[in-house]
């Protein structure tokens, strides 16, 4: 008995709309180049100190992570981490291997953007570590922008004190940095300085809002926030104070310019932040900047850094230039 033959139809595929091939294209080639996973591995595991937290944030099996770490040292001849009752530490081996990781994975991501550049395409991440004083409106601002014109680039933002900046950049955990302080590192390169005066920011109604220009001398008998000594603006008030012949009281000191304005903002005080000087209103808040005038604080800048020998990815160096514009 002969069977009966069936047919099938063909499965239908969507059709690329007349004049979206290149669209199309671009959506199909969106695959990431990704550097070996072992490298992937002894980079996360020195950033976090433990196998454990490494394995979670890379949503891998933590003994799957540490038999590729394990399998790597049987290799070298060499452990790369100390094991310890509480995570890991790094050995003089793992320090020499993670200088070759790193620079692998930095290059790998340049080469991408290079060649997504080729492609007509600027896409990838930029990461930025910057002190608090630019989070409000200056960085933000700065990345609205760049994205207008650069739609699929993705930002990753760190706020830290002067020395964590300089730390992640020279690990390459960021690809530039926004700081007050002089770096002091070798291979640190500043590529942009721009005047941003330390001020003292008051309520509009404030006592103080009538003046132009203050000395640190005016500030008092109001309420004060202070910073603490891990921000630079904190470094600049103690050369002040150590020329002087009075001291400051105040009433809270601390790491957040967000807690020390409110502060200021609610008790009629004073608190002090890098800002560009003037009666405007500062977002997202409604304190105004008035420039103090004492010496060491009129050389208050704002440095733009990258890492002297690393060559940077395509979308951090057109943020950079596009940086470079704005703080000039």
């Amino acid at each position: 008995m002969r069977k009966k033959q069936v047919r099938t139809k063909p499965i239908a595929r969507a059709a690329v709309p007349p004049g979206r091939e290149a669209d199309h294209a671009r959506t199909k080639s969106r695959s990431r180049l990704r550097p070996p996973r072992v490298l992937t591995y002894v980079d996360a595991v020195a950033r976090y100190g433990s196998i454990r937290k490494a394995a979670d944030a890379l949503n891998v099996a933590s003994s799957a992570l540490n038999r590729q770490i394990l399998d790597l040292e049987i290799d070298l001849g060499a452990p790369l981490f100390e094991r310890l009752p509480r995570g890991v530490r790094v050995t003089s081996a793992g320090e020499a291997f993670l200088v070759y990781a790193r620079l692998v994975i930095s290059e790998l991501k340049a080469v991408e953007s290079r060649i997504e550049q080729l492609r007509g395409l600027v896409r990838g991440q930029v990461s930025v570590a910057a002190a608090e004083s630019v989070a409000g409106e200056l960085l933000p601002s700065a990345i609205t922008q760049f994205q207008a014109t650069h739609p699929y680039v993705r930002f990753h933002v760190r706020i830290g004190a002067p020395e964590e900046l300089v730390e992640a950049l020279v690990a390459d955990r960021v690809d530039l940095i926004l700081t007050h302080d002089a770096p002091r590192k070798k291979d640190v390169t500043i590529v942009a300085v721009a005047r941003q005066a330390l001020c003292a920011m008051v309520a509009p109604d404030h006592p103080l809002a009538s003046r132009d220009k203050l000395r640190l001398h005016d500030c008092l008998e109001f309420p004060l926030a202070l910073a603490d000594t891990t921000l630079a603006g904190r470094g600049l008030i103690e050369q002040v104070l150590a020329r002087a012949s009075f001291d400051l009281d105040p009433r809270l000191v601390s790491n957040s310019v967000e807690a020390m304005k409110a502060f200021a903002h609610m008790n009629r005080g004073v608190c002090f932040q890098f800002r560009s000087p003037g009666k405007a209103l500062i977002p997202p808040g409604d304190m105004i900047a008035l420039p103090l005038i004492d010496p060491p604080l009129l050389q208050a800048q704002l440095l733009l850094a990258i890492r002297g020998s690393r060559v940077l990815p395509v979308a951090a160096a057109a943020f950079v230039e596009q940086l470079k514009s704005v703080l000039v």
